[in-house]
């Protein structure tokens, strides 16, 4: 078992660590808001005072952050405390090139690293269910997987530094794609007369079969769990699912790449999200075709 900080103890983060402590490692958890600093300690972790302080005596670093500028600026602080030959791992969704420039940061302070986005969303943290999609050399592959198995189910070594933060943005990418493809056949089946569950039984025993409809189904009925069924509270926030796609285009333009449907699927959930549905789940994108569709 091993001294893990927990850097990033929010909706992710805080089921991600306690799972780790339940697998019986020893988390030293920091985060700037004091909920998600009580609800850690009450699954059993240490508070910190500061990142730099949880980090001192942590065999292994976890970090799960908003966005790029928060892993280089928390990495940057928090990495001459960390001792040489310990592992840093990211699990927060960020660009490549952020991802990259982490692990350059790591290796002049000789800590192993690895970006480990994730998928899975509020449930999977909970469950330790996760997919882990790792960016990083074998070495410190090999030495984050078990830790890792302790939050998901699949731990996937996608290549070198940055390649988990890649496989994460292309498959979100389709994620988005999809949500809106499967949202559009139930609005046209609603208006042409066809039931929810007729259309459900038939696509998911077809080849519009995928994901969307088959775990996460964006109407109530043929799939109790999905998040239809509750309001469209959010396992995976609208918002969230518009960041992925930002970052599936900022890597698109880079990398010299076509992805017209990935570029039109962010203006879709960038136009939801303005009219104030970015705390929605990304499911609830059907919402806004209807609204559409009631303006024709």
């Amino acid at each position: 078992m091993a001294n893990v900080a927990f850097i990033g103890l929010g909706n992710m983060g805080g089921p991600m660590a306690a799972n780790l402590i339940k697998a019986g490692h020893k988390v030293s958890g920091f985060d700037l808001a004091a909920a998600s600093r009580d609800a850690a300690k009450a699954d059993g972790a240490t508070i910190a005072a500061t990142a730099v302080d949880a980090v001192k005596d942590a065999q292994v670093v976890v970090t799960m952050l908003p966005a790029g500028k928060h892993v280089l600026g928390v990495w940057s602080e928090i990495l001459p405390s960390i001792a040489k030959g310990a592992l840093i791992i990211d699990c927060s969704t960020i660009d490549v090139e952020s991802s990259v420039k982490a692990h350059e940061l790591a290796a002049k302070h000789g800590v192993a690293s690895v970006d480990a986005p994730v998928s899975g969303g509020v449930g999977g943290a909970k469950g330790a269910t996760l997919t882990f999609m790792c960016g990083g050399d074998d070495k410190a592959f090999a030495t984050a997987k078990p830790i890792l198995e302790a939050m998901g189910k699949k731990i996937v070594h996608c290549g070198k530094a940055g390649a988990g933060q890649a496989a994460k943005i292309c498959n979100n990418m389709i994620l988005g794609i999809s949500m809106i493809g499967v949202s559009e056949a139930f609005a046209l089946a609603e208006k042409l007369g066809l039931s929810h569950q007729a259309l459900f039984d038939v696509a998911s025993t077809s080849s519009g079969q995928c994901w969307s409809l088959t775990s996460y189904c964006p109407v109530p009925g043929p799939v109790p769990t999905s998040p239809a069924n509750n309001d469209y509270k959010p396992g995976f926030a609208a918002a969230l699912m518009l960041k992925d796609l930002r970052l599936s285009q900022e890597a698109s333009k880079a990398a010299g790449a076509a992805t017209p449907l990935g570029a039109h699927a962010e203006e879709i959930y960038a136009a939801f999200d303005k009219a104030g549905h970015g705390g929605t789940d990304f499911s609830g994108i059907i919402h806004h075709l209807r609204e559409l569709a009631s303006k024709r």
